[in-house]
């Protein structure tokens, strides 16, 4: 991987990152799965925005599927600027921030500690507010990110609340998975997807991604990144939703993404490709299964939680690619900087 720019050369760090967090991080994030394991907590919520956002909607679906436990988005508004109080006895709440230094996230997050809730930072700045006003926080030790657009600390961010199911649930093949990621990360981000491009031109008007389960949060995080970096329009749907409304717009060449990890969602995702497909879709999948649609690389993990991680790894390689491809720089978008602080 040519590391020409500052994305790229995050990009290529997602292996060493990861490895960086499972090692330094190690005994607070088995620390705060013995504690959610004692506290057995009725139900979990997050706060987070952005590309944090994807991440804590990635770990819903990996806490619903593994931990039985219902998970529910709670906007920091609530707090920051309603200053409204929840009652959240019997439960945990996880925060996630790259900064740690956004009002409104740690206004909320010191809410859900004095509504009851046991708090869990997420950020890549040790010592952070955010880190202050929760019962743990864990550094996700991504290193400097100098891109505008999030790559190793969206990962670093999905890696660690993983790592801290893992240990809560005691689910040693997770915890095994996850020390292989390293290795997997180094072959995700070399995978070329630059066949996407010739089905997008300057006239595409729009460009969806899907997914289901957890790589529907992969799928949102994929379009925010198109966006951000391409300056085109890109939008996430989930793979059973498309067939719906969003399936008036589909015409001859609308180009498609479709995010199947190996798990017991593929078989759906690829049946919706198929069909859309049918109707003159460009539509490009990371799956076997499709019959229609063009297959893109990818790299299968052996575990349907560290599988969708892999396909956004593969992902910020392409989007990364195009952007460069268009004449654009993907470290400085217009209108967009590093850490947006909202109240």
């Amino acid at each position: 991987m040519n590391a020409t720019t500052h994305m790229r050369r995050e990009i290529a760090e997602i292996p060493e990152a990861t490895a960086r967090l499972l090692e330094g991080s190690a005994k607070e994030l088995a620390e705060t799965g013995q504690h959610l394991k004692s506290a057995a907590p009725r139900f979990i919520t997050t706060v987070a925005r952005g590309s944090s956002d994807h991440a804590a909607s990635f770990l819903k679906y990996a806490i619903e599927l593994t931990a039985g436990l219902p998970v529910a988005s709670i906007g920091p508004s609530i707090s920051s600027i309603y200053g409204a109080k929840l009652k959240l006895a019997d439960s945990a709440c996880i925060a996630i921030s790259q900064s740690g230094k956004s009002p409104d996230i740690v206004a909320m997050a010191e809410g859900a500690r004095a509504g009851g809730a046991l708090t869990i930072a997420l950020t890549n700045t040790a010592g952070s507010p955010l880190a202050v006003a929760s019962d743990h926080a864990i550094d996700i030790l991504a290193g400097t990110e100098k891109s505008v657009a999030a790559t190793k600390t969206f990962v670093n961010s999905a890696v660690a609340g993983l790592a801290v199911l893992g240990h809560w649930t005691g689910d040693d093949k997770l915890l095994a998975a996850l020390k292989a990621l390293p290795d997997y990360f180094a072959k995700a981000v070399e995978c070329d997807w630059m066949s996407i491009a010739g089905a997008l031109s300057d006239d595409t008007n729009s460009l969806f991604i899907l997914g289901r389960g957890p790589s529907f949060a992969i799928a949102n995080e994929a379009a925010l990144k198109f966006k951000e970096t391409c300056a085109m329009h890109a939008e996430s749907y989930s793979a059973a939703e498309v067939m719906h409304g969003p399936l008036a717009l589909v015409r001859p060449g609308f180009p498609v993404l479709a995010l199947a990890a190996r798990d017991a969602s593929e078989p759906s995702i690829a049946e919706a490709a198929d069909g859309l497909a049918e109707r003159g879709a460009a539509i490009h999948i990371t799956s076997a299964l499709a019959k229609k649609a063009h297959m893109l690389p990818h790299v299968a993990t052996g575990h349907p939680l560290t599988d969708p991680l892999m396909l956004i790894a593969s992902f910020y390689g392409f989007v990364e690619a195009f952007a460069r491809h268009r004449g654009l720089d993907p470290d400085s978008p217009p209108n967009l900087r590093k850490v947006t602080e909202t109240i």
